[in-house]
């Protein structure tokens, strides 16, 4: 077994740097993505994601738009959430979109402030439970980030992990697919993956995989109560040669045979529920 302290693995990374091995890094919440606010554009995509919670920053309204339920309904919502409601020519959406059918309406999405890796690790030294972390391996649809998002929070997962490059984002289409969850979940970005799960091989967490030949059934893993980190690949190109390396066990979801593979959300969502199983056990 595996012996897993918070204070070590942070105090291993920090002589790194003073070695020069890694470059140091300000606390996660003072830092904030560079990336670009995102705009949703669209009467039908505007409102469902207000509905669902979405944070926004902006909502875009078109000069002289055609009222219907749905430009109604989303700036009532916006109203009642206090985001600010600004009126603009059709010409200055097309921009914003990037030339996106807008139908008038546009909604602004601040950049997603990511954790660092270790923050994950964080989390669950403060709440005295054992890690529990869902990495993704080349997984680029944001649709499937947001229920995998929303099956790690109802399985007690810790956070997330994607790689900075090649990987879906926290995006418009996964706040809308998580249901919210993202508002609780954190999602931590690694400029590389496997040296990502290596730092937490030495902190003392097991990296299982998920791949269809798998050496061993995902319930037959004896790793599934220990500090955990469960990668998941893409659905067609499965986990990286690199990240395979790194793992402690490859283990497969059994299946009837006439489905060849099940797409990234739900078997993070069937390999989550075997974990809490078993940790409940």
């Amino acid at each position: 077994m595996r012996h897993w302290y918070k204070d070590k693995a942070r105090e291993e990374r920090v002589a790194r740097e003073a070695r020069g091995g890694t470059t140091s890094r300000q606390p996660a919440r003072q830092r904030r993505s560079e990336d670009a606010p995102e705009y949703i554009g669209g009467r039908n995509p505007v409102l469902e994601a207000l509905q669902a919670g979405v944070p926004a920053s902006a909502l875009y309204v078109a000069q002289r738009v055609e009222n219907d339920d749905r430009v109604r309904d989303s700036i009532k919502i916006a109203a009642e959430r206090g985001i600010a409601l600004l009126e603009v020519t059709r010409e200055k959406l097309d921009r914003l979109t990037e030339g996106a059918v807008h139908q008038g309406l546009a909604l602004q999405i601040p950049a997603y402030d990511y954790a660092h890796p270790d923050d994950l690790l964080a989390l669950a030294q403060d709440a005295a439970e054992i890690p529990l972390i869902v990495a993704l391996d080349g997984v680029t649809d944001p649709r499937n980030l947001g229920a995998i998002a929303r099956s790690a929070t109802a399985f007690g997962a810790h956070g997330l992990l994607i790689p900075s490059r090649r990987s879906a984002g926290v995006t418009g289409g996964a706040w809308k697919t998580s249901a919210g969850t993202l508002a609780t979940l954190r999602v931590a970005r690694a400029a590389n993956l496997t040296a990502a799960l290596r730092e937490y091989r030495e902190a003392g967490l097991f990296i299982v995989g998920l791949d269809g030949s798998g050496d061993v059934d995902i319930a037959d893993v004896d790793l599934l109560t220990e500090p955990l980190v469960v990668v998941v690949g893409s659905e067609g190109k499965g986990l990286s040669r690199l990240v395979r390396e790194q793992c402690d066990a490859l283990a497969r979801i059994p299946m009837q045979a006439a489905a060849e593979s099940l797409n990234a959300g739900v078997a993070a969502g069937v390999t989550l529920y075997e974990v809490a199983r078993q940790r409940r056990g």
